[in-house]
């Protein structure tokens, strides 16, 4: 009897070896030459596939993700405009490396400078950006640096806004796949590091994106590529196929074209193993709760984010989601505030939780309104 209790639990041990083994080969066999990797899943955060990733390395011009998310977040916080114009100091103006040859004192609008740092790879318009949003330069990187530690980096410490070589400029590879999941939160930096060409300075300087994913892959829109002799070839970029969009950072690349090539392969292995369930668009009308002692009697529930989950291929039915909205919320109410929540699970497991939020402010209506619903309710409604 004992023996063959034995059995179904070796086989079963077999099994998950097996299929935890041949998920290892699978990626042992994309033979990616660099020095540290990582393919993230940009919604969760979850590690698809990874080398030497929590390594600090040089990440050359991948710095200038950072400080076009923080631009990005001057733009949609008003603190900036994008006509507003910027003046190039004669710091600005001094920097080597890849530039678009700012002269001191000449002037660009926010978004041409935007554009210059995505798509040129500016080292000089990263630093007119940094002087003109913080004052300067130093304390822009002040910025950066609080915006890694706010995201739970440990291996990141930003020394300046373009990714010039210094010895204490160093991120991971893990960290750089999470600030690219931040980064492609606001639309403004897909917008911008996914433009090819662009014309400058009136078509008399043209900028043609070093990220040649744009051209080269399937659903590639963004982000930033990076080179220095020390740091290498470097990408971090992304792409997204039918919902599910990843991430992938590959540092220390040293063939031609090896931080493309890899990235490729990365792509290629996360878009054939996994895909994503989606149930409900962020910013989707959810529901109604009653609202007790307001001017009006609903307030809609609002998705505060995309409700799904990244799965390996085959698991899509496993996928399910649980709604949970308040039933009543008294006034006042103020736009964006919790009313509910949506659990999404893969197997019984919670994968995600996605707060359902007040669409509107909603006022008290205060006690003359409260008389005369009461009234109505009393003596008009059969």
């Amino acid at each position: 009897m004992r023996s063959r209790a034995k059995v179904p639990i070796v086989a079963l041990l077999v099994i998950i070896l097996t299929l935890s083994w041949s998920h290892s080969l699978y990626a042992e066999e994309l033979d990616l030459k660099a020095e540290a990797y990582v393919l993230m899943d940009a919604d969760s955060g979850k590690i698809l596939v990874n080398k030497n990733d929590n390594k600090p390395l040089p990440p050359a011009s991948m710095t200038k993700l950072m400080t076009l998310m923080l631009a990005a977040e001057a733009l949609q916080n008003g603190k900036v405009s994008l006509k507003e114009k910027v003046t190039t100091s004669d710091y600005a103006a001094s920097m080597g490396g890849s530039q678009i040859y700012l002269e001191p004192r000449e002037v660009m609008t926010f978004e041409e400078m935007l554009i210059a740092i995505a798509v040129g790879s500016a080292n000089d318009a990263c630093i007119a950006v940094a002087e003109h949003l913080e004052g300067s330069n130093q304390r822009f990187v002040e910025l950066m640096n609080l915006k890694a530690k706010n995201l739970g980096l440990e291996n990141t410490n930003f020394v300046n806004a373009n990714g010039l070589p210094d010895p204490n400029h160093r991120i991971s590879a893990y960290d750089m796949a999470v600030i690219a999941c931040e980064a492609v939160k606001n639309p403004k930096v897909i917008e911008y590091s996914s433009i090819k060409e662009y014309n400058l300075r009136d078509g008399k300087f043209k900028l043609y994106n070093t990220n040649k994913l744009l051209w080269w892959y399937e659903g590639a829109d963004g982000l930033k590529t990076g080179w220095t002799e020390e740091a290498g070839l470097c990408l971090v970029s992304t792409a997204k196929r039918d919902g599910l969009r990843l991430i992938a950072v590959v540092m220390g690349a040293n063939d031609q074209n090896g931080h493309m090539r890899e990235s490729m392969k990365l792509f290629n292995y996360g878009f054939a193993k996994y895909s994503y369930v989606s149930f409900i668009n962020k910013d989707a009308v959810c529901g109604k709760t009653k609202v007790g002692k307001g001017i009006v009697d609903y307030v809609d529930a609002i998705a505060s984010d995309n409700v799904g989950t990244i799965c390996l291929k085959g698991e899509e039915k496993q996928i399910t989601h649980v709604q949970t909205l308040y039933q009543y919320v008294e006034a006042p109410i103020v736009a964006g505030q919790k009313i509910g929540e949506i659990e999404v699970f893969n197997q019984g497991e919670l994968q995600k939780t996605v707060d359902l939020v007040a669409g509107h402010d909603v006022t008290s209506g205060g006690w003359l309104r409260g008389i005369m619903k009461m009234f109505a309710e009393t003596f008009l409604i059969k």
